[in-house]
């Protein structure tokens, strides 16, 4: 008998706490969640929202990605908290840099990634995790980057110039309601990128509060990355 999927449901995957070791001497903590019984098909590194602003490896996207998606996609979901940010988790070491020092963290994941042969490596980015997908997510282990609320605030044209110029995917999520960054304006900084795929997102606000935007941003991250599992079912 199946069961709805609801805001705070939990699906199985093995999960395992682990260390990133950044290249500037940190170690940040994080997770990864697989899927059970089977080899992952894709992988996402999760790149949290401004820390400063209360953003970690557990703000609720991106914890409801590691809870539902191994199970429903076959996903590796990879969270970690960036330099200086505290999570139940814990805290990792360092300071908030305003995402320059962060190069180095966005580093430390793609690295672990690779040394444990994680597959088909998708950033996703929320807010300040755009920033950081957008400058220092250009690496060769990555197939493609999912933006949610991006405020293109510090990213800028020359790093948008660099996604165009490499041709790899790239989508943006805009919520029509968001505080920064809404789909008309979204759409003229993004036409830069001739790749670059602007969604608008009608009612959905910055911090995507509902189980329907929720449902919508996991359906959409899901629908690039591992389009077998497209659309995501409603019970397990």
């Amino acid at each position: 008998m199946s069961t709805e999927i609801r805001a705070s449901t939990v699906l199985p995957a093995k999960r395992e706490d682990i260390t990133l070791h950044t290249g500037d001497g940190l170690e940040l903590v994080g997770e990864l969640a697989l899927p059970e019984g089977r080899a992952p098909a894709a992988t996402l590194v999760c790149l949290h929202p401004l820390p400063t602003h209360g953003g970690m490896m557990d703000s609720h996207v991106l914890r409801k990605a590691s809870y539902r998606l191994p199970a429903l996609a076959g996903l590796a979901v990879l969270r970690f908290n960036t330099r200086g940010t505290t999570s139940e988790r814990g805290t990792s070491q360092g300071a908030f840099d305003g995402g320059e020092g962060e190069r180095y963290d966005v580093a430390a994941a793609l690295e672990f990634a690779e040394y444990h042969d994680l597959p088909n490596v998708w950033l996703v980015g929320w807010s300040f995790g755009t920033e950081l997908a957008l400058k220092w997510g250009l690496d060769p282990s990555v197939a493609g980057a999912i933006l949610l609320s991006p405020p293109l605030h510090r990213a800028t044209d020359a790093d948008l110039d660099a996604w165009a110029a490499d041709g790899r995917p790239l989508t943006a999520l805009v919520p029509e309601l968001d505080d920064y960054l809404r789909p008309p304006e979204a759409s003229l900084r993004f036409a830069r990128v001739p790749q670059a795929e602007v969604i608008g997102v009608p009612g959905a606000k910055h911090l995507w509060v509902g189980e329907p935007s929720v449902q919508v941003v996991l359906n959409e991250i899901v629908k690039r990355v591992a389009p077998d599992a497209w659309p995501l079912p409603v019970s397990f």
